[in-house]
């Protein structure tokens, strides 16, 4: 019985060596981030939306690097990094997807669209440049637009720094 586990251990131990010999790092997100870049640089994303939340852009920005700083080992830095990502929000809308008897909408939906622009300078064919959008269903009903809105904001912030992140690092 021992002989048996000692077996099973020298094999788990062989395989994780055998599977660190890679190039890059895996995370448990699923990220893969080459060992040799340590810096990346987030660039304020401007709200050229046609309907400007204030607060929109600032939020965004924020939760991507939040994104970054709990799902990576990069460190955020301003300027010269090993990557960086810069862009633009260009799509904010509301729009009601379930109208009820009364003609009054029953659900609404927001979107926000944000066009991503990604350089690696260590692996310049990782680079790229694309928009994303994600939407967020909410209830008309109850409460008003404006108290729902934050929420809404926050989780399509989530949907789409998720989005990005996989994008950049593991090649989704």
């Amino acid at each position: 019985m021992q002989k048996i586990v000692k077996k099973v251990i020298g094999l788990v131990i062989m395989a994780l060596l055998f599977l660190q010999q890679g190039c890059d790092v895996y995370t448990f997100s699923g990220a893969s981030i080459p060992d040799n870049m340590k810096t990346i640089s987030v660039q304020f994303f401007e709200n050229n939306a046609p309907l400007v939340v204030p607060y929109l852009s600032q939020q965004f920005t924020e939760a991507l690097k939040d994104r970054i700083r709990n799902q990576s080992r990069l460190s955020i830095i301003r300027a010269d990094a090993d990557a960086s990502f810069e862009g633009r929000i260009t799509g904010y809308s509301i729009v009601p997807v379930a109208i009820q008897g009364n003609e009054r909408a029953g659900l609404n939906r927001l979107t926000i669209t944000v066009s991503v622009k990604y350089k690696n300078t260590l692996k310049p064919e990782l680079s790229f440049e694309q928009s994303f959008s994600e939407k967020d269903d909410f209830p008309s009903s109850g409460t008003s637009l404006q108290a729902q809105e934050p929420k809404s904001i926050a989780t399509i912030n989530q949907k789409l720094t998720e989005a990005i992140f996989n994008r950049a690092f593991a090649n989704w």
